[in-house]
C-alpha cells in the first residue's frame, strides 16, 4: 500500500469514527490559531490592514455622550483590575464547588492568555492608532488587544465549562456581548486598531480550545487516534483495522467492570 492510499485511508477512518474531535481540532484550535498567524505576519512584515483605518475613522465620525460613557466604562471593566476580578471570582466558584479539573483549566486558559498576550506585544512591538486624542490614552503597545483577549479568554472559558448544563446558551451569548463589546470599546477609543482586536479575539480561542482537548475526554481520544495512525502505515494493519479496532468514543464510554 503507498503512502498516499494510506494516508487517504487513515483520514476516511478519523472522519468516520472521530468527526467530532476533528471537528474541535479545526475550527476550535488550528483554524484560530492560522489566522491568527496571518495578522501576526502582516503586522510583522509592517503592511499593516487597509481597513484599520478605515473603520477607526467611521467609529471616531459617530460619536455621542452616551457611547463616550459606554465604551469607557467597558474600557474600565476589561482593563487589568477588571478583569483580575472577575477571573478571581470565576475561581472562587470552582474552588467553593471542589471543581478541581476546571478550576486548573480556567486558571490556565485565563492567565495563559494575558501572558500569550504580552509575550506577543514585545515581541511585535506595534505601535498605537494616532488618529485622534483618545479619551483613555494607552502608553503599551497595540497588538494584540490585551483587553480583547482577556475578555474572549473568559468568555471562551466559561462557555466550555457550562456547555452541557441548562446555562449553555445564557453563557454563550453574554461571552459574545462582553468580547464583542469590550472589541469594539478598543476601537471606538481609538486604542486598537481592528485587527488588533481580532487577533485578540482568535488567539484568545484557540489557546483556550487547545488546552479544553487536553483537559477534556478528547484528549484519551486523541491518543487512541495516534495509537490508530502508527498502525495504519503497514499495509496488513491498514487492510484490517477499520473492522478490527473500535472507535475509540465506544472505549472512552465503555462501562466500567462491576466488583
Amino acid at each position: 500500500m503507498s503512502l498516499l492510499t494510506s494516508l487517504w485511508s487513515f483520514l476516511r477512518h478519523v472522519m468516520r469514527r472521530h468527526l467530532r474531535l476533528l471537528a474541535g481540532l479545526v475550527f476550535g484550535f488550528l483554524a484560530p490559531w492560522i489566522l491568527f498567524l496571518e495578522i501576526a505576519e502582516e503586522i510583522w512584515e509592517g503592511n499593516g490592514y487597509p481597513g484599520d483605518q478605515a473603520i477607526l475613522q467611521f467609529l471616531h465620525a459617530h460619536p455621542t455622550p452616551t457611547l463616550d460613557a459606554v465604551a469607557l466604562g467597558l474600557s474600565r471593566a476589561g482593563g487589568p483590575l477588571g478583569a483580575s476580578l472577575l477571573a478571581i471570582a470565576g475561581a472562587l466558584v470552582l474552588l467553593v464547588a471542589r471543581q478541581r479539573r476546571a478550576l486548573a483549566f480556567f486558571a490556565l486558559a485565563v492567565v495563559g492568555a494575558q501572558l500569550l498576550n504580552l509575550f506577543a506585544k514585545y515581541l511585535l512591538v506595534r505601535q498605537r492608532p494616532a488618529l485622534w486624542q483618545s479619551l483613555a490614552p494607552e502608553t503599551s503597545y497595540s497588538f494584540p488587544s490585551g483587553h480583547s483577549m482577556a475578555a474572549a479568554a473568559l468568555a471562551t472559558t466559561v462557555g466550555l465549562l457550562l456547555w452541557r448544563t441548562r446555562f449553555r446558551w445564557p453563557a454563550v451569548i453574554a461571552g459574545l456581548l462582553w468580547a464583542g463589546s469590550m472589541g469594539w470599546s478598543r476601537m471606538y477609543l481609538g486604542v486598537h486598531y481592528p485587527s488588533d482586536v481580532l487577533a485578540g479575539w482568535v488567539g484568545s480561542a484557540g489557546w483556550v480550545g487547545g488546552l479544553h482537548l487536553l483537559f477534556a475526554r478528547y484528549f484519551e481520544e486523541l491518543r487512541h487516534v495516534w495509537g490508530e495512525a502508527r498502525l495504519y502505515w503497514h499495509a496488513p494493519a491498514a487492510a484490517r483495522l477499520a473492522r478490527e479496532i473500535p472507535p475509540a468514543r465506544a472505549l472512552l464510554e465503555k462501562p466500567a467492570p462491576s466488583r
